[in-house]
């Protein structure tokens, strides 16, 4: 399916005029265009409304935008009812008698009476609906549920699964919306003919115009005091939407409900919910900084960055490689209860030195069985895994015992509680398992598999998307002319992302052409959660990657005291995180394992991840001049770290050579054959050799 450029969200009101001053309970609409966000609109009574839509959505129409509108009232009714009404079980057939038959001014409205009528023309006025909110009675229409029948199902399906939803009966009250539908149906008609809109979901959404079912309680936390709760709510509502994958939008809305309704994004809470935003200025860096040391450019990273995955649940089978989204904790103990270590002979208490004998009971303990009873002086044979019998606390070998005449025969001393291991004494229920940030691993399958837990909650893969810039670019095996080079660093790239546990999606090559950068960026915006680039992001004239975030005002270009490197252009791209990398394969690859690795952990849901580095023998001599942090290609062989041949950043040939990187402070120093040096293996960053 197509994307939307611009997210209308609207918290509808059934109610009189409130004035011109802002307040609750009146008409809001929040707008999110292109991932920036507007401010809440206040629209006073119902007729301003449908004044104010139109006129938005022909702007929009007219600027080549596609705009998906939500609206917080439901779109239809239990099953059946349509069809009582209008004798069609089309819901959109209802809209339009809705449309007939509903009279609305800015200070009153017949939704009351016109509730009362239907009672009494298909429920002997008895129901379905009730509450009546005027002083005067209404013929069919009972102020209370009393005396309520109704014929039809007392709630949608979608109601029925989201807790608190209310039921469309119920024409007013504290979170009513049984008036809504009243006012709001005939409204949305209007503007679905006028505009050939699509509505979600009995429609396919392949208009410039969508309509769907909204209800903000079931993403949207507390508003902030200062912030009137219905406006907090749809700029809430119309950034989460916007913050939506294509793929992602697509599999929310594949819905079947083609007579009741649906409300958006039901099931998929903690999809939604779960993507907090970036600040736009997350990368900016303090007036005056021109050259910034490693340390400090990662502890900016560090800092600033926060998850921006969706969560969901998944089957243990499906969970390794996953990033926990929350503490796992134990829904057993493990071992569940008391049990045998070996094979052998269980009875209670030690024994002291000497010869023993015991009767043997009849029977077995063995792996699976429940616990049996062992009568007071018996002993009774188990096996490994057994549970302990009531009555058993010690346990001995077979091979150090002899069974006969139903007697078992063995040499002290015994200590009590041998070769038995206690309920609990590896996990207890309820001790967190795995913590939140963790990536699964397979040995985190086995005790969470052993303590009871079936699923847990984890994040999206992180989707990383690779892009190389430069007109002087081309694939390997095309045919390269005079002046053009073989993309090197996209392979490597995308490569590097699936061995950190990553989402790579390939975007391709960009030319060097700024109108051609700013149309991949806007659809890989819409397809990835973070962008990786290659070249452009240094400060010259074919540097378009730099320059467009500039335009967009969210770049900043970190000259950072690193070799190779130093060039990093970081920035925000529609709401998603541009990370500006060397064009240099040496320089790109290291500047991908010490910044974008840790940061794209923490963009993934884990914690920030430090290498784990070494201290070992040198076997290469160099004099390093003070300033800069340097990065050598290096390897381990008898003991010793040796550099590659040439520090040159355009030997890519070190790259394949090294098994990691030889990390140099930044003091000038001397080193010679022997001294200690820290040396970072390539599988501390989570890659292989």
């Amino acid at each position: 399916m197509k994307g939307f450029d611009t997210i209308v969200m609207v918290d509808w009101s059934s109610g009189n005029d409130t004035g011109p001053t802002p307040r609750k309970d009146a008409i809001w609409a929040g707008i999110n265009r292109g991932g920036t966000a507007e401010d809440p609109v206040y629209l006073r009574n119902r007729q301003e409304a449908e004044r104010w839509l139109p006129d938005l959505f022909e702007a929009e129409h007219s600027a080549g935008r596609r705009v998906l509108a939500g609206f917080d009232f439901p779109f239809g009714y239990p099953k059946g009812f349509a069809k009582a009404l209008t004798g069609s079980a089309d819901p959109l057939g209802l809209w339009d008698w809705f449309e007939k038959f509903v009279e609305d001014t800015p200070r009153q409205n017949n939704r009351f009476d016109l509730a009362g009528q239907i009672n009494l023309d298909i429920g002997d006025g008895k129901g379905p609906f009730w509450f009546n909110g005027l002083q005067r009675d209404i013929n069919g229409l009972s102020r209370t549920k009393d005396s309520y029948a109704n014929p039809f199902p007392e709630k949608r399906q979608s109601e029925a699964q989201a807790k608190g939803a209310f039921t469309c009966w119920q024409m007013g009250g504290a979170g009513a919306v049984g008036g809504q539908v009243f006012t709001g149906l005939p409204v949305l008609a209007r503007l679905r003919k006028r505009f050939e809109a699509t509505v979600w979901p009995f429609e396919p959404l392949d208009g410039d115009l969508c309509f769907v079912e909204i209800w903000p309680s079931l993403t949207v936390g507390p508003n902030p005091e200062e912030v009137i709760k219905d406006a907090w709510q749809v700029s809430e509502v119309a950034r989460q939407i916007a913050a939506l994958k294509v793929e992602e939008l697509a599999e929310i809305l594949a819905v079947d409900a083609a007579e009741e309704g649906w409300i958006f994004g039901l099931g998929h809470e903690a999809r939604i919910k779960g993507v907090p935003p970036l600040r736009n200025d997350c990368f900016a860096l303090p007036p005056g900084v021109h050259w910034t040391p490693v340390d400090e450019a990662l502890g900016m990273l560090q800092e600033r960055l926060s998850p921006v995955t969706t969560t969901c649940r998944a089957a243990l089978k499906d969970a390794l490689g996953r990033v926990a989204a929350e503490d796992v904790a134990a829904r057993r103990s493990n071992p569940p209860l008391p049990n045998t270590a070996v094979d052998g002979y269980g009875f209670a208490g030690g024994r002291p030195a000497g010869q023993h004998t015991l009767p043997l009971a009849q029977g077995r303990a063995a792996a699976g069985d429940a616990p049996a009873v062992l009568p007071e002086g018996q002993a009774i044979r188990v096996l490994t895994g057994a549970a302990l019998p009531a009555g058993v606390d010690t346990v001995i070998l077979q091979e150090d015992v002899i069974v006969e005449a139903g007697t078992v025969r063995f040499s002290g001393p015994v200590k009590a509680g041998a070769n038995t291991r206690k309920a609990g004494e590896d996990i207890t229920e309820g001790e967190v398992i795995v913590s939140q940030g963790r990536i699964i691993r397979a040995a985190d399958l086995a005790l969470m598999a052993a303590t009871g837990v079936s699923e847990v909650t984890v994040r999206a893969p992180l989707r990383v998307g690779i892009l190389s810039t430069g007109d002087e670019l081309v694939e390997a095996g095309e045919v390269a002319a005079d002046g053009q080079i073989f993309d090197a660093n996209r392979p490597m790239l995308l490569g590097l992302m699936e061995q950190l546990g990553h989402e790579a999606v390939d975007l391709g090559r960009a030319p060097d052409n700024r109108d051609a950068l700013r149309g991949i960026l806007n659809k890989a915006s819409a397809r990835v959660d973070v962008i990786l680039t290659s070249g452009g992001a240094s400060a010259g004239d074919e540097d378009h990657v730099s320059a467009l975030l500039s335009e967009a005002g969210a770049m900043d270009l970190w000259r950072i005291a690193v070799k190779p490197g130093r060039p990093l252009a970081l920035g925000m791209w529609a709401g998603t995180p541009v990370f500006g990398l060397p064009g240099n394969p040496v320089a790109a690859m290291v500047c991908t394992l010490i910044f974008a690795r840790p940061a794209l952990a923490v963009l993934a849901g884990a914690p920030w991840q430090k290498p784990q580095g070494f201290d070992v023998p040198a076997a290469f001599s160099k004099s390093k001049k003070a300033g800069r942090r340097e990065y050598l290609r290096a390897r381990i062989r008898d003991g010793r770290a040796e550099v590659f041949a040439s520090e040159g950043s355009g030997r890519i040939s070190g790259l394949s050579w090294a098994e990691g990187l030889v990390e140099l402070p930044e003091p000038a120093m001397q080193i010679t054959d022997g001294d200690r040096v820290r040396f970072i293996p390539y599988g501390s960053f989570g890659i292989k050799a």
